[in-house]
């Protein structure tokens, strides 16, 4: 039983760091934590633009210094007249028609971020290279401009694409192939292919950029590289010998627990034979015939009889 216990205590040590272990791998793609965080205050400091606002007016908003190098902006909507009529250009984005938010509110605010040369501190990209500045679009409810920490709208559009025309965009090297990416408010990243060499198309809200993938340097000649698994290949890797590990564990539970389920049934069944054999072995009883049939008898009498208070002279 020490021996299942130690198992057991095992396994949940197991189980405990497979999670940590593709935490760090999710990490290693992604300041996610921190993006996250940057939305939130970037929303407080938009609002702030709201003086006496306007509906359909982009407002910019004004940032601490230690988030210099972002800009804000802020334009507040009706959520009917998004649908119906879209934005013909708000900044780098072309938003269609038919554009449906969830939940419903009758005013909404979308909030326009350009994290500018924070790009790749707030998202980095291992293996890629940025070509253009990361840019957010963000829809939150504005029945109250004095809101913070207010959570994000869910924006998709039923039609067209959301476009976004990147106004600052580097020329990519000779050979390398733009590719868009998209990091949606839950850690994903997505790409697909440039339109028309500086544009994306996305169906749902979230930030944008153009990257293109990293020029990694020529092997030296005189000491090439070991080769070795690539960083994908690691990571499937150490996911599946942990994912091994587990089953290993958790079989081998099941099977001990079956080998002392078996166990306690030996000892029972040759507990059971031994009372049998202790029965056979007891002293046979003579038979004597009573009348027409026979009945056991004993021997002798092993206590003579005596009267309990027997006088004695």
């Amino acid at each position: 039983m020490g021996l299942l216990r130690s198992l057991a205590m095992l396994v949940l040590q197991l189980w405990l760091l497979r999670p940590l272990e593709l935490g760090a791998q999710n990490v290693s793609t992604g300041n996610f934590s921190s993006a996250r965080a940057l939305d939130t205050m970037l929303q407080d400091y938009a609002y702030r633009a709201f003086i006496r606002p306007r509906t359909g007016i982009p407002y910019d908003g004004n940032v601490t210094s230690n988030l210099t190098g972002i800009n804000i902006t802020a334009m507040r909507l009706r959520s009917g007249s998004l649908r119906a009529r879209g934005v013909k250009k708000y900044k780098e984005f072309e938003i269609p028609t038919g554009v449906i938010v969830r939940p419903y509110v009758r005013r909404l605010v979308l909030v326009y971020q350009n994290l500018g040369n924070r790009s790749i501190v707030y998202y980095p990209l291992p293996n890629y290279t940025y070509l253009a500045p990361v840019l957010g679009l963000l829809a939150y409810n504005a029945s109250n401009l004095s809101a913070t920490n207010l959570p994000e709208l869910d924006v998709n559009a039923s039609g067209d694409p959301l476009l976004v025309h990147f106004s600052s965009i580097r020329p990519a090297p000779a050979g390398s192939v733009p590719r868009c990416v998209w990091f949606d408010l839950g850690g994903l990243v997505r790409f697909s292919d440039v339109e028309s060499g500086n544009t994306c198309s996305t169906k749902q809200q979230g930030h944008f950029s153009i990257v293109i993938e990293s020029i990694a340097p020529s092997p030296s000649p005189t000491f090439p590289p070991a080769p070795g698994p690539s960083g994908r290949e690691k990571k499937s890797s150490r996911s599946w010998v942990v994912a091994g590990s587990v089953l290993g564990g958790l079989a081998l539970l099941v099977l001990l627990a079956l080998l002392v389920f078996w166990m306690q049934r030996y000892k029972k069944r040759r507990s059971i034979q031994r009372m049998e054999r202790a029965a056979d072995a007891g002293e046979a009883l003579r038979m004597t015939p009573v009348g027409d049939t026979t009945a056991p008898a004993a021997l002798v009498t092993r206590t003579q009889p005596a009267l309990e208070h027997e006088y004695v002279p």
